[in-house]
């Protein structure tokens, strides 16, 4: 008995002394578990916000080359160029390896030409051994820099998962002078930003087994925290001096790690959740699994389900561009229905990142994948002026771009008007619970679901749950037919659609001018008013009507039967001006 006691006794100092390790002593080291330490997002560039493509297979510019090509030819829009690692001759020393990307100065600089945006992936590594880069083994680089104090101090190398190296020391000026001329090697090419992976968080010492998160730098310990903060901010700060458009693409949240978000809010203009696998919960999976089980893609591998997961969590704590490798980062083969879902989901978040290990050249795919990815790219390209509307937004301390429900698993809104739920497993039917409200679905908008209801239905791949809420008003800018909301005619226009219920406005910013416009209007019985106020742009309108109007008249003049027609099939008002207008104000008349 008395053995059973001291067990007993035994135990309990130690469960003491782990919960006091975990919330007493660590968040004096800076480690706040749950900690809200961030401001708001960052204005985003709107260049982000549009179509993202890399590869981590082959990594050259000669098939980079061929990726673009090829989606240039099957007209599959991308806008960013991410180059991951091993880019570089070793980690990190910020000079090109001409082997893998042949003349940058040449390179580099017809990207930009083309159009794209390219970004490149570091970590604040100084590297002794490297895995998979062309100098594998430099112990002198690394030597030096510890020896003139640029790395925080070890008794010797850290292991990570590209090799062992030490951490630059963000603290040190002198450190700083070197790590920033390193870089100006690739700034002077024009890079748009770099994907900042997430080393940082193996910053801590070891006594015994366990771990003690900070290390001693120039200026004395510093904490695992800090040193996050110091990386994710310094980093994103320093690349605004070189390029007024910089951004930096680094982790919200990963799993359980880091429960607080890795990257601060305020230095994160975009954000991925980590790496998953080409693998999602499946119905088959299901039934041969227990209850306990179900959950399989969040409590083992790292798959579909979980990327869903961490971005709504990401949301909720107020990250607010955030997305995942569209399908999956690893593996060697991607399942076609699950490219399509993770596509179809990607486009109704801030952030569309196709790429990853597997065969990312879509034509050599199935036609099925190639046509539904290249529709739903497009749609999250036309969408970015509504997106945009939210960078600024959060940016000012308001409404972000997702916001996670809590009634229908997995539901978030998109903005303030769509309702997405996204289809997590191998499956064409998905539960939807609608709140309160009137509500459409977005592919087939011609009738009206009275929320709060639960719905169970099919969506086949073609389709996807997004439910537009009544009264919306939502800015577009459309090049192409393949949504059906518009096609190549409306380029040159900003496409509005509008679902009058009551009264409602919405701010459209200019990506290029910079000038806002209130679009507003007010629903009543027999006609309906909308009012473009501030700076004029050159607009379709595409108003949900039941009724054929009778007149409308524009800046109080009565507008041509060549300047609108109502679609009596789809029930829209279709209406096209340019900018060369004067007030900005329409009175339709039923």
């Amino acid at each position: 008995m008395g053995m059973k006691v001291l067990k007993i006794i035994l135990w309990s100092l130690f469960l003491l002394v782990v919960i006091a390790y975990f919330y007493y002593f660590l968040p004096v080291w800076g480690i706040p578990f749950n900690g809200q330490r961030q401001g708001n997002p960052p204005l985003t560039p709107a260049w982000a916000l549009e179509c993202w493509l890399w590869e981590d297979d082959v990594n050259t510019s000669d098939y980079i080359d061929e990726l673009l090509k090829g989606y240039k030819e099957h007209d599959i829009p991308v806008r960013t160029v991410l180059l991951d690692s091993p880019w570089s001759v070793r980690y990190n020393d910020f000079e090109i390896d001409t082997v893998r990307y042949e003349n940058p100065e040449v390179w580099f600089p017809k990207l930009q030409d083309e159009g794209y945006r390219v970004v490149l992936w570091m970590t604040p590594m100084v590297n002794s051994f490297s895995k998979d880069t062309r100098i594998k083994k430099d112990k002198t680089w690394y030597d030096n820099a510890m020896e003139k104090g640029f790395l925080a101090k070890s008794k010797s190398p850290n292991e990570w998962w590209k090799g062992e190296g030490g951490f630059i020391d963000y603290s040190n000026p002198k450190a700083m002078e070197w790590w920033r001329g390193l870089q100006q090697n690739v700034f002077d090419l024009g890079i748009d930003g770099w994907k900042l992976d997430g080393a940082a968080t193996l910053f801590y010492s070891k006594i015994g087994p366990l771990p003690f998160f900070y290390k001693k730098t120039g200026t004395g310990r510093m904490s695992t925290r800090t040193y996050m903060d110091h990386y994710y901010r310094d980093e994103y700060t320093y690349g605004l001096t070189q390029n007024p458009e910089f951004l930096t693409l680094s982790r919200a949240i990963d799993r359980g790690y880091h429960p607080e978000g890795f990257a601060p809010i305020d230095a994160s203009p975009v954000n991925w959740v980590g790496d998953q696998k080409h693998e999602w919960v499946t119905d088959k999976m299901i039934q041969e699994n227990d209850d306990s089980q179900k959950d399989i893609a969040l409590k083992g591998v790292q798959g579909f389900e979980s990327a869903i997961s961490n971005i709504l969590s990401s949301a909720k704590l107020g990250y607010n561009i955030v997305g995942s490798d569209v399908a999956g980062f690893s593996g060697s083969i991607i399942p076609p229905r699950l490219y399509i879902r993770w596509a179809q989901f990607s486009s109704f978040c801030g952030l569309f990142l196709n790429g990853g290990h597997g065969e990312r050249r879509l034509w050599k795919r199935t036609e099925q994948e190639l046509r539904i990815i290249r529709k739903y790219a497009w749609l999250h390209t036309e969408l970015v002026p509504y997106m945009y509307h939210y960078v600024v937004s959060a940016h000012e301390g308001g409404r972000k771009l997702q916001t996670p429900l809590t009634q229908g698993k997995y539901q978030y809104m998109f903005g303030d008007d769509f309702l997405i739920a996204p289809i997590y497993k191998d499956s064409e039917i998905r539960k939807v619970v609608l709140p309160e409200g009137k509500w459409r679905y977005f592919f087939d908008d011609g009738y009206v679901l009275e929320g709060p209801i639960e719905l169970e239905r099919e969506f086949p791949l073609d389709g996807f749950p997004v439910y537009i809420k009544e009264g919306a008003i939502v800015p577009m800018d459309i090049k192409r037919d393949y949504t059906g909301f518009g096609d190549n005619d409306s380029e040159g226009f900003i496409t509005v659609l509008i679902y009058p219920e009551g009264e409602n406005s919405f701010t459209y910013y200019n990506i290029e001018t910079l000038k806002k416009t209130i679009i507003s209007y007010e629903a009543k019985t027999n006609g309906l008013m909308i009012r473009f106020k501030g700076g004029k742009i050159p607009h379709i309108l595409k108003i949900h009507s039941e009724k054929t109007p009778q007149a409308i008249t524009f800046d109080g003049k009565v507008l041509q039967q060549q300047m609108w027609k109502y679609d009596q099939e789809q029930k829209k008002i279709v209406i096209r001006i340019t900018s060369h207008y004067s007030n900005g104000e329409y009175k339709i008349d039923y």
